[in-house]
């Protein structure tokens, strides 16, 4: 049997008669339950995502609103996620090829894994930009915000953040790092920490209390202003649940950058191993938020869960109603 690694600069195989010490201490590294935790988490999660990204296309035909095209961003970068990172990094890679494959195909597995999570998290970051300038600034978001706009901003997002995984071809991977880090290691775990993390939090920390405060400072306590009240508490959730979900695999790895070497801890090889398995996890959750929040969604989402059901005939019931009034968490809003 041989092994590949990824930390060698010229992608040598080695072989058994070379045995790697952090596997006789580290089996959660390739355990069952990382493999079943992921294989549930892409059994469960891309079926909900897909199903999300149809139902959210089907709104944003309707209703015409530039928001939606940001959730609708927003599920399909979760969906590269899901099959870059969790399918092709965790499950191809580490449970069924166990590890043989090329040194440059692992090279490009990273840039494009760290191109799904850019483009994830700053699509998250024109969601809550949008939601600030239609709550604080009404009148130029009727200006500024229309599909086609909407639409080039996001094919830009998803460009830049294609670019940006680039350098992250040689970043070193943690579970091998037999020496130090580099100068350029640390460069682009400082870079992957502050892109990914500090400064997307930090935004969201920003415009989520600019809006809290334009919501206590209005006057009008009527229904329309209650949804807006929901649709907020929404948002905020949803960057929340990124802010804990993503805080472990960060410190984590600031902590490697501090420690030097990591090849013989262990305990930081399982810290690693669960807060990779807890960031994927913000994968799966947005669609629950908008059942949560909003009947309309949950209403298109029925109605493509019958339209692909043999057994349910398709009907056209409600379909008036469902393009007349717009997701909630989506209303543009005038305060």
């Amino acid at each position: 049997m041989m092994f590949l690694l990824p930390n060698s600069t010229d992608g040598a195989w080695v072989s058994d008669a070379e045995p790697l010490e952090w596997e006789e201490w580290s089996p959660c590294m390739e355990g069952i339950i990382p493999v079943i935790y992921y294989s549930v988490l892409l059994g469960l999660g891309l079926p909900i995502n897909i199903l999300t990204a149809i139902a959210l296309s089907r709104l944003a035909a309707r209703t015409k609103k530039s928001s939606y095209w940001y959730l609708l961003a927003l599920t399909a970068s979760d969906i590269l996620t899901q099959v870059i990172i969790v399918f092709m990094g965790f499950i191809l890679q580490m449970a069924i090829l166990a590890h043989k494959v090329p040194h440059a195909f692992l090279h490009t597995v990273n840039v494009l894994q760290f191109a799904a999570n850019h483009a994830s998290i700053w699509v998250t970051v024109l969601l809550t930009a949008d939601r600030y300038v239609a709550l604080c600034h009404p009148l130029r978001y009727r200006m500024l915000s229309y599909p086609e706009r909407t639409r080039k901003i996001i094919a830009a997002v998803f460009g830049t953040a294609l670019a940006t995984g680039i350098p992250f071809y040689w970043w070193l991977d943690i579970w091998h790092d037999s020496q130090p880090p580099t100068t350029v290691d640390k460069v682009l775990k400082w870079v992957h920490c502050f892109t990914m993390y500090f400064i997307p939090c930090s935004i969201f920390l920003a415009t989520n209390s600019v809006i809290v405060c334009k919501l206590k400072c209005g006057n009008r306590v009527d229904g329309h202003h209650r949804r807006v009240g929901k649709t907020i508490a929404m948002l905020m959730a949803v960057t929340a649940i990124f802010t804990v979900l993503w805080a472990p695999r960060t410190f984590v790895i600031l902590f490697h950058i501090y420690m030097g070497s990591t090849n013989k801890n262990r305990r930081l090889h399982v810290a690693l191993n669960l807060a990779n398995m807890i960031a994927m996890l913000n994968t799966t959750v947005n669609f629950f938020f908008y059942c949560f929040v909003s009947k309309t969604f949950r209403r298109t989402a029925g109605q493509v869960i019958r339209s692909c059901s043999p057994f349910c005939k398709p009907t056209n019931r409600g379909f008036l109603h469902s393009a007349l009034k717009p997701l909630g968490l989506l209303e543009n809003v005038s305060l």
